[in-house]
């Protein structure tokens, strides 16, 4: 087991650049997710820290470790990809003892830490099965055994649900989970499935064209998003563009001011620096739905264009007097029968609804 240290790693593909002077440190046995859309350098982090690709600048560390330019069969690595990778002439017990042999360890040892991962993922009974006699998920349980039987120092994973259904892909988050956390394993996880990262992770790095937009637990990224992008990346979110200013003398520490369809509201500071043109980012959870009288402080007045009942919640709608419109959530017991299409509305925002840089 092995802390990771990533230290201004920098990656160029036909000069573009696609690693941007990146660092990251992650503490051993933690359970870190690279989170982001496609192309946003998530694979290639994964790819310099298993020693796929070279680095052209910084350095990686496993503990005190310089490992920037071990190759990756001298890393002591597990790796989970997306396609598998399973030797399709080798049985699944084969698949599994494959790098135990590579490294000489004695056959009863192979014989017996093989069976073990099989069973740990439930499939020592299809030990004499190949790979294309196996469901996707069975695939996969094996190439997660094949990873951890090594002991590896860390684990590696990129995106290995994707090519799952979305029942099988719940119960491998499980599986995943139970393993690594049993064997303490430092893992990375790469993924662009926000529920995937917010369900697993210790930790999750969201990236934006080969940097870090924002590092934190999946309650911090949710609930104090630094940015537009983070927020809108991470759960679902109105993100409004609004002009802002500070809070006026007296308000409490971060309030800030902010107008909307030409009405004011308070609301919170979310970046640290607040430009003049800022965001608001309201979460469709956390607003709520008011007769369109008498007028309440920090609501805006709409009208419902569309609701769709989804048993545990009710989703709206709501055009406002701008041209815009925002999407309000109210769950199960909060009057969501109540408003129906065309009917007018106040929509309230909290004061506590943050306003970040976009």
């Amino acid at each position: 087991m092995a802390s990771i240290t990533v230290d201004g790693i920098v990656k160029t593909f036909g000069g573009q650049q696609v690693l941007r002077n990146l660092s990251l440190h992650i503490p051993d046995g933690a359970f870190y997710t690279l989170l982001g859309p496609s192309g946003c350098g998530k694979t290639t982090l994964l790819r310099c820290i298993a020693g796929f690709y070279a680095p052209d600048g910084g350095r990686l560390l496993f503990d005190q470790d310089d490992v920037t330019h071990v190759s990756a069969h001298r890393r002591d690595i597990g790796m989970v990809f997306q396609d598998y990778a399973l030797f399709p002439d080798k049985s699944a017990f084969d698949n599994v003892a494959y790098g135990l042999r590579a490294r000489g360890v004695a056959r009863a040892e192979i014989t017996r830490r093989a069976n073990e991962a099989l069973d740990k993922v439930g499939l020592l009974a299809l030990a004499d099965r190949y790979p294309a006699q196996m469901s996707g998920g069975q695939r996969q349980r094996v190439a997660l055994a094949r990873a951890l039987v090594i002991r590896p120092r860390v684990l590696l994973m990129d995106e290995p649900l994707s090519n799952l259904d979305a029942k099988m892909r719940l119960q491998m988050r499980d599986v995943i989970l139970d393993l690594v956390r049993e064997a303490g394993i430092t893992t990375v996880f790469v993924t662009h499935d926000q529920e995937e990262a917010l369900a697993m992770s210790d930790r999750i790095a969201i990236m934006d064209h080969g940097n870090i937009a924002q590092l934190g637990t999946p309650e911090e990224l949710y609930g104090t998003p630094v940015n537009a992008y983070v927020a809108d990346f991470i759960g679902s979110a109105n993100v409004i563009p609004v002009p802002a200013r500070n809070g006026q003398a007296g308000a409490p520490a971060g309030h800030v001011r902010y107008e909307l369809c030409g009405l004011g509201f308070d609301g919170m500071q979310g970046s640290a620096q607040l430009d003049q043109n800022g965001v608001l980012i309201a979460r469709p959870e956390e607003l709520a739905l008011m007769a369109p009288t008498p007028y309440v402080p920090n609501t805006l007045p709409g009208k419902v264009l569309r609701r769709q009942y989804l048993g545990f919640k009710t989703a709206y709608r709501i055009a406002l007097s701008n041209g815009a419109e925002i999407r309000v959530e109210l769950h199960a017991g909060n009057m969501v029968a109540q408003f129906q299409p065309g009917e007018a509305v106040q929509v309230l925002i909290p004061a506590d609804s943050r306003v970040v840089n976009a």
